[in-house]
């Protein structure tokens, strides 16, 4: 573990997540600090940062930029004033939320976000905690003739279950996504096992919100070796809950982690704030 001189880093479970506190984000940080947030990011995988004020847009961007470049989600770019701002709303009586199956970013576009930084506006007094799973641990454990068969395979990601006409969920969720008809699929081919670009360690990249299939087989054919990686990937022992309070801030590379919003606040309003860094590596 890296000796920090600058924040003060916490984990919260032996397989990923950290917490950062004696730190203010809302607030201009200068380079020495904005290197060890980013080395938290890579050597934890999600970080947590409690009792923060992201509220005014602007300095949540601030905040991004420091790792990147905003990205634009086309299935939530809805003609707003600012696209690169994503608001994700639980109001009472929703049947669905957005994340609720296991997931990687947006993995259907050529180059998937490299991460994301979600900030809790209004969070329940208790339920819509957010799971996130280690897919370094997820490679490592498999055993070497399925890391052997996995190697050289690519997986094929598209957002037909997502967005698009036959979507469904705007009449199900507060958060809009678009499902009109000159909506268009948007579908990328990439390695079932993903080399880091900074770490250079390799990970597990597939899950099942946004994998069709496996190149070069059928879906019948992909079935059986994806849906045993999608629950070997999410094993409890490689993963954290975060429990949200009110500016709270989660911080994930998504190169490496997927995660999941358990919809179960019931009948409290959650609201949340989130921005995507840019991919730089097309796969």
């Amino acid at each position: 573990m890296k000796n920090y001189k600058h924040i003060k880093v916490t984990p919260i479970s032996t397989a990923i997540g950290a917490e950062i506190s004696k730190i203010d984000i809302s607030m201009d940080l200068p380079e020495p600090v904005i290197s060890e947030i980013r080395h938290a990011l890579l050597e934890h995988l999600v970080i947590f940062f409690r009792d923060q004020d992201l509220s005014d847009p602007e300095r949540h961007r601030i905040f991004t930029r420091y790792f990147g470049q905003l990205f634009i989600h086309p299935n939530f770019n809805m003609g707003q004033k600012d696209p690169e701002m994503v608001y994700l709303t639980r109001k009472p009586g929703d049947k669905a939320v957005v994340g609720e199956t296991w997931h990687a970013d947006t993995t259907m576009m050529k180059a998937p976000p490299m991460a994301a930084i979600l900030y809790a506006l209004e969070a329940p007094k208790y339920g819509g905690d957010t799971l996130f799973s280690n897919q370094y641990l997820a490679f490592e454990s498999l055993s070497v003739g399925m890391k052997q068969m996995l190697n050289g395979l690519k997986a094929i990601h598209n957002d037909a279950r997502v967005a698009g006409p036959k979507a469904g969920f705007n009449s199900k969720r507060t958060t809009q996504v678009r499902e009109d008809d000159g909506w268009t699929l948007t579908e990328n081919a990439h390695p079932v096992v993903r080399i880091h670009p900074e770490t250079k360690r390799k990970s597990l990249f597939i899950n099942s919100t946004y994998v069709q299939n496996i190149k070069g087989m059928t879906v019948e054919e992909s079935a059986a070796i994806l849906n045993y990686l999608y629950e070997h990937a999410t094993k409890p022992e490689f993963s954290c809950r975060f429990r949200w309070r009110t500016g709270s801030v989660a911080f994930w590379d998504n190169r490496c982690v997927q995660h999941l919003a358990i919809n179960d606040s019931n009948n409290a309003t959650r609201r949340m704030q989130r921005t995507q860094l840019l991919g730089n590596d097309v796969l």
